[in-house]
């Protein structure tokens, strides 16, 4: 799992790496610890937020470790949290304005901002939504719908979100009528997922 600390490289170690990911899949990983920690301080202050990214896969019954958490807020979120929170609790990364490093263990996390786009960040039919209304609560914590979640995804156009949506449909045991859940603008790439969703399974049907 990467994380700020891991930027000193140190020699990779495979079964340091397998206790990381045993840790991880137990729930009693940094990153956890961050998420939790992070939504705790949110609620309190008031600042509303949903959890995006690998966490919120994991919610949503897609199990893949990560080495950071994602957190959908307000542009007036953003303000409070820089606020309320950068210096005791993060410490900012330069030239990266929305990321911040948890100094607790150096886990990094990075904000979204709703009405900014995902992917490339340029203008397009899909924002990023307000988190209260975007989101529910999974294990007491607020993440993404589902629909949310894949959309977004499809919406950044690359290769790593479409694989995550592959395995998204698989977990979750999606079809055409999804479709309904969805922008126009993202149908198409949807339907091109769940095709190879369904060619992976032919592929492992003859493999038996």
């Amino acid at each position: 799992m990467a994380s700020a600390r891991s930027s000193e490289r140190r020699p990779f170690n495979f079964d340091e790496r397998l206790k990381e990911i045993d840790r991880f899949f137990q729930r009693r990983s940094p990153v956890h610890q961050t998420m939790r920690r992070t939504a705790r301080l949110l609620k309190k202050a008031g600042i509303d937020y949903a959890i995006l990214g690998g966490m919120a896969l994991n919610a949503h019954r897609y199990e893949r470790t990560t080495g950071d958490v994602d957190f959908l807020l307000t542009e007036e979120g953003l303000k409070a949290f820089r606020r309320s929170f950068v210096g005791e609790h993060f410490e900012p990364v330069p030239g990266r304005p929305r990321r911040f490093v948890d100094r607790a263990n150096g886990v990094t996390i990075d904000i979204l901002v709703a009405g900014r786009y995902p992917g490339t960040g340029k203008p397009g039919p899909i924002a990023f939504p307000e988190p209260v209304s975007a989101s529910e609560v999974i294990d007491k914590h607020r993440v993404v719908k589902l629909p949310v979640l894949v959309q977004l995804k499809l919406a950044a156009r690359r290769w790593r979100d479409f694989a995550d949506v592959v395995e998204l449909i698989r977990f979750n045991n999606l079809d055409e009528s999804f479709l309904e859940q969805l922008h126009p603008a993202v149908r198409q790439d949807f339907i091109e997922c769940l095709e190879e969703k369904r060619r992976e399974d032919e592929y492992e049907a003859r493999e038996d």
